[in-house]
């Protein structure tokens, strides 16, 4: 049985052209792609990248200044955050929950819209599997030619599960019985209608969305489109700890707001979503308003 795609780059010993990460005293991370006969160079000397070739991952070495670095392979939350961009990364805190929440699974047919840098892309891959399937789009060239070159960088080579279009998922989406889908984009509600024909029944859409006028828009859009179920939308934050014997603390700076999160289920073809049960609070909606959720029109609440 063969091994999936990249996993002979992730486990032992240090080989030619695998990327190292170097993790000097004070905790700062540097990271190198292995060459025979050249060296890494610090303000505090110099070791030569042949003394980690053949060495075993988690090896302590020391430059010509005896400063100890220790060598580990980058995990794949360190190299989207070290990778070059052309658009802002999905953090690793946010492509944890998109992997969880919209319970991304092995073989599953997923697709993407709004590939950035490919941070996410990076995650459904590894998370799909080779049997998988991944089809992404994104609107402009430059950053589907730099998401391009991360995702092979990271698995050594074209990943057999992944198909990149450069274009909008609504104009361009021929996808049929898709079981994920993902949007990273300005306006996703102007894709409902495509992405809507493309899931199956229960089928998942996650939207990821900076702004709480986006978010809020979204679930409007959702629940007036009417083939999904009522969406759900939260925010994660991580906070690190300091911990030095008693001094338990909180650390002074946390990855905080950087994006909403929202996920809804389709429903079976000709289904009608059930009627809300909870009462909007008053004035969450204006006077003028008409729509899902109100008093004096659509859908009652």
């Amino acid at each position: 049985m063969s091994e999936p795609t990249g996993a002979a780059r992730r486990r032992g010993p240090f080989k030619v052209g695998d990327q190292v990460q170097l993790t000097d005293p004070k905790g700062r991370h540097y990271t190198i792609t292995l060459e025979e006969g050249k060296s890494f160079h610090t303000h505090k000397g110099a070791f030569l990248h042949d003394e980690l070739i053949g060495a075993p991952e988690g090896s302590v070495v020391r430059t010509t200044g005896n400063v100890a670095y220790l060598a580990l392979r980058p995990l794949l939350p360190d190299y989207v955050l070290s990778m070059p961009r052309g658009a802002a990364v999905v953090y690793p805190k946010d492509a944890g929950q998109v992997l969880a929440m919209a319970d991304i699974f092995p073989g599953a047919r997923v697709v993407e819209a709004g590939v950035g840098s490919g941070s996410l892309s990076t995650f459904l891959l590894r998370a799909i599997g080779d049997q998988g399937m991944l089809h992404s789009y994104e609107r402009r060239a430059d950053f589907a030619e730099i998401a391009q070159q991360n995702v092979e960088r990271y698995f050594g080579g074209p990943h057999p599960a992944w198909t990149l279009t450069v274009g909008d998922l609504q104009d361009n989406l021929s996808d049929t019985d898709v079981d994920r889908v993902i949007l990273d984009m300005l306006a996703p509600w102007e894709c409902l209608e495509a992405v809507s024909k493309a899931l199956v029944p229960g089928g998942i859409l996650c939207a990821y969305v900076a702004t709480t006028t986006q978010l809020a828009r979204m679930v409007e859009s959702i629940r007036e489109f009417g083939t999904f179920n009522e969406p759900q939308a939260w925010e994660t934050m991580v906070r690190n700890w300091h911990i030095e014997g008693l001094a338990v603390r909180p650390d002074h700076r946390m990855i905080g707001h950087t994006g909403f999160l929202l996920t809804a289920r389709r429903l079976a073809e000709g289904v009608e979503p059930p009627l809300r049960r909870r009462r909007p609070a008053k004035g969450a909606y204006g006077e003028d308003y008409t729509g899902p959720g109100s008093q004096s029109g659509g859908r009652p609440a």
